[in-house]
């Protein structure tokens, strides 16, 4: 259908990579199958290597010394997820980028679906899940209703049933590779800058091979990231909860003291007065939690240190 007019727009697919060595002939089959749709020379695959320790990079050298157009980025160490993505966006100059996961649960053959409807006069087409295979109940529950809660939250509308799989426009990229904060959240950055945006939805399958690297202390992170990234909320809830128990408090307290004078009736048990002191100590903790949460994040900032580190390129020009 595609392939008697192959598409004359340059492409770049971005693959961030960590430990997919039983996953990466099969990716790269099946990318390649998709770059036949494009004229010579305008669709390239860039490689993210975030630090793995597998066979990974070895894998994807010997692929790239067959073809300039099968880039790498080898990062250092590893930075995570949302860095190695952004990374691949900074060495990114075509007209549409794609961001796709190695594990093979959003499918290659949807780029062309993608990019079809991007050239319809979209910056953003998501790739928005119908149905999620392979995945836990719990997953998929806690899933929804984090999306919910942010976006009761947040003043940016965060789309919902959607990953990190999409195609942007360049000056999408431009406008993100302008943004240097180091807690991302590209799944927010990207709605922020508010561009014309479209979906397709799709059927997304479980893992291929391997086992997520996305383990619930990394989800947990990833969550707060998107919440303290995209909403002062907790700030705000911190002082709305604060003077509200000081209304009750003082309520209280007037309470007492009329008791005490005006009446034959003392308010009696020490056992009440522990469980409030332990509750407003738990409460205070919790608040400066909070708020060291966001004074952790400023501190980060001012450090200004690179969001990573680059070890090697492979098929950049110079």
């Amino acid at each position: 259908m595609y392939k008697n007019k192959k598409f004359a727009i340059q492409l770049d697919v971005i693959i961030p990579i960590f430990n997919e060595e039983e996953c990466l002939h099969e990716l790269m089959k099946r990318l390649l199958s998709v770059c036949t749709y494009w004229e010579d020379g305008l669709f390239n695959l860039i490689f993210v290597n975030d630090g793995s320790n597998d066979l990974s990079l070895d894998i994807l050298l010997q692929y790239a010394n067959n073809s300039k157009h099968i880039k790498i980025i080898n990062l250092s160490r590893n930075f995570g997820h949302q860095i190695a993505v952004t990374a691949g966006l900074n060495f990114s100059n075509a007209d549409f980028v794609v961001i796709i996961d190695a594990d093979l649960q959003d499918p290659p053959e949807l780029i062309i679906d993608l990019y079809k409807k991007a050239l319809t006069g979209y910056d953003v087409v998501y790739a928005q899940r119908t149905d999620r295979q392979g995945e836990s109940i719990f997953k998929k529950l806690s899933a929804k209703l984090f999306y919910k809660f942010l976006s009761k939250l947040s003043n940016v509308q965060i789309p919902q049933d959607v990953g990190d799989f999409r195609i942007v426009s360049k000056r999408v990229v431009k406008n993100i590779n302008e943004m240097t904060e180091r807690h991302r959240y590209i799944r927010g950055m990207i709605p922020w800058l508010g561009f014309k945006s479209a979906f397709i939805g799709y059927h997304r399958e479980k893992r291929f091979s391997g086992k997520t690297k996305y383990s619930l202390k990394k989800m947990i992170n990833f969550s707060k990231d998107a919440i303290f990234s995209f909403t002062d909320f907790p700030l705000r809830f911190s002082f709305y909860i604060g003077t509200r128990i000081l209304i009750f408090a003082l309520i209280g307290t007037c309470i007492i003291v009329y008791l005490r004078l005006f009446t034959s009736y003392t308010v009696p048990g020490i056992s009440t007065v522990i469980i409030l002191i332990l509750f407003m100590g738990g409460l205070q903790i919790f608040i400066i939690g909070i708020i060291g949460e966001y004074i952790a994040r400023i501190y980060e900032e001012t450090k200004n240190r690179p969001l990573y580190i680059v070890s090697s390129k492979i098929n950049f020009d110079k």
